[in-house]
């Protein structure tokens, strides 16, 4: 086989629905689950995965490093909300709306519906990075107050 072409005969990476792992850093008031990752198939550049948000529930503040996140609506009515000249922005979404969160952007995701909020995530690194913050407007590292239901 000519070394050009090695990379023509890997073998693809399969996670079924219910192997998705939840080993992956989790915030306050969601549950993330992995199902491409460099631990779970071998990828390089890419992590997917779900994540939930219940009923009335909101996450912690977090961001999510060098990585490029995009977000994919598959059920619910999550918003996001983050900081746009010092104010709370907040993106209403529903079924099949995508989101796009830029690198180090602090944000959180809040469900103010009764019915879990389920997204599809597709990040642009190996592993989920994830930074639990105090606040929006604050990089501490350490993990803020239990998450409360959306006003």
């Amino acid at each position: 086989m000519a070394d050009g072409t090695a990379a023509w005969h890997k073998a693809l990476g399969h996670t079924p629905h219910e192997e998705l792992s939840t080993a992956t850093t989790q915030s306050p008031g969601m549950q993330r689950f992995e199902g491409i990752s460099g631990r779970l198939t071998d990828s390089v550049g890419l992590w997917m995965g779900e994540n939930h948000v219940h009923g009335g529930m909101r996450s912690q503040d977090h961001h999510h490093g060098d990585s490029e996140t995009g977000i994919y609506i598959v059920s619910g009515n999550p918003v996001f909300v983050f900081l746009e000249g010092g104010q709370e922005r907040r993106i209403l979404t529903k079924a099949g709306d995508y989101v796009y969160v830029p690198p180090f952007v602090p944000h959180r995701e809040e469900n103010p519906g009764p019915e879990d909020a389920v997204v599809v995530l597709a990040r642009t690194t190996q592993e989920a990075i994830v930074v639990n913050l105090r606040s929006l407007s604050e990089w501490e590292v350490e993990p803020g107050p239990p998450p409360t239901p959306p006003s």
